[in-house]
């Protein structure tokens, strides 16, 4: 089992590694999940996670969550073969092994948290916002 600690790391280079570990069969727990970046302008940014937030009905779905541990599940599960939605599909049983969590949970606290290389936010040139801001903006507050 990995924990994966998401503070400071690029959220979509974060959620392609991760998808590729859990289709090779890896347990993975991520952590501080409303610390992870997206990059682009504030405007980019909102405006596209509205638009998917939008483009759905309020009462027939898909229902998008926006609290920032489901933003980032929800990316993740884009990035897996999940087409065929049957018990047995390998996406399907890859997806049940990822869990993110807002904050570090009590049963998580003694483990060792892990990064990922190649995701790091410290060398972005471009502006970038956190997951728990976008997820603030949208529910307007």
């Amino acid at each position: 089992m990995k924990v994966i600690d998401a503070t400071g790391l690029i959220a979509g280079r974060l959620a392609t590694k991760v998808a590729k570990m859990a289709l090779m069969g890896e347990t993975i727990n991520i952590v501080n999940c409303e610390k992870a970046v997206v990059s682009g302008t504030q405007h980019a940014t909102i405006d596209r996670w509205k638009r998917m937030k939008n483009r759905t009905h309020p009462f027939h779905g898909p229902f998008i969550s926006l609290s920032p541990d489901r933003m980032l599940r929800r990316m993740i599960y884009g990035m897996l073969p999940h087409k065929r939605q049957t018990e047995k599909s390998r996406g399907m049983q890859a997806y049940e092994r990822i869990m993110c969590y807002i904050s570090v949970p009590d049963n998580l606290k003694n483990q060792k948290f892990e990064s990922v290389a190649g995701a790091n936010s410290d060398n972005l040139t471009v502006k970038f916002m956190t997951l728990e801001r976008i997820s603030e903006i949208i529910k307007g507050g």
